[in-house]
């Protein structure tokens, strides 16, 4: 039987593992389901047609699977699911999805949410991301693997971060921010690639300097305009995969425009594309 602390409650139908610990004063719901090894620690509250994962460490005051903050949402089942080895830190909100974006928030496995980070209805985010703390997703937001999302930064709904992005802190995104790509600022500019991480993942030197090329020719190369320019750095770096990962961001538009360096030339360019 799980390890359950008397003053949690516990709903029946809730689907916990054998093996699952539950600290003081948790509240489970019914339609929850916890794999094994994960612990909640105290204070956590999990409702909604939410699944988590594997070895999950869940801390204090989090509360996971609660209503969307839409008020378009009309109580629709919709669902939350969470993958292995996440730590979920003191504070943390996340909600599951509405009819307006598949029924589904998704996060995967590996991640770091710290202290007071929000993942909002409909989002999807990828394995083994970090979210500092106060960090905030609105409705819709796809984050891609390893991306890192500074203290106190808030992400507009419906915009994709690439993998292995990295969002400087107290930044507001409102834009698509390309794979290993670095934005900061209080309307985020894209500035530069993720250089640190990209070491840090290993990714050998060949590889980082072709990126570092390729991000040249794509946004510091003001002859023509994206487009155009995104056809030159495929002809020239197309080889190499994680250029191409770029390109096909970059080519595979969403609902929101492109971050891009802050100069005006640039933006010129960019929205011309």
């Amino acid at each position: 039987m799980a390890t359950i602390h008397p003053t949690a409650v516990i709903a029946d139908g809730a689907n916990i593992a054998s093996d699952v610990l539950i600290g003081p004063y948790c509240v489970i719901d019914a339609d929850v389901m916890i794999g094994a090894g994960t612990v909640l620690k105290s204070h956590v509250v999990v409702t909604g047609h939410t699944s988590i994962g594997k070895n999950c460490t869940i801390y204090p005051f989090a509360s996971l699977g609660s209503a969307p903050q839409d008020l378009k949402f009309k109580g629709e089942a919709s669902k939350l699911t969470i993958g292995d080895n996440n730590m979920i830190r003191e504070h943390v909100t996340m909600n599951p999805g509405t009819e307006g974006g598949g029924l589904m928030t998704s996060v995967g496995s590996h991640c770091l949410f710290m202290v007071g980070s929000h993942v909002a209805h409909d989002c999807r985010v990828g394995d083994r991301v970090i979210m500092a703390n106060n960090a905030t997703l609105g409705g819709h937001v796809e984050v891609g693997d390893f991306a890192i999302i500074g203290g106190l930064a808030a992400v507009h709904q419906w915009v994709r971060i690439g993998p292995h992005a990295i969002i400087g802190g107290m930044s507001g995104v409102e834009h698509d921010v390309i794979p290993y790509g670095s934005v900061m600022g209080e309307r985020a500019n894209l500035a530069g690639l993720n250089l640190v991480g990209l070491k840090r993942q290993g990714f050998d030197r060949e590889t980082i300097h072709g990126l570092r090329n390729a991000y040249k020719m794509l946004f510091e190369d003001a002859d023509g305009t994206l487009a155009e320019r995104s056809v030159r750095t495929r002809e020239n770096f197309g080889a190499i995969k994680e250029v191409m990962q770029v390109l096909n961001f970059v080519g595979d538009k969403g609902s929101r425009s492109l971050c891009v360096p802050k100069s005006a030339s640039m933006q010129e360019t960019t929205q011309a594309a």
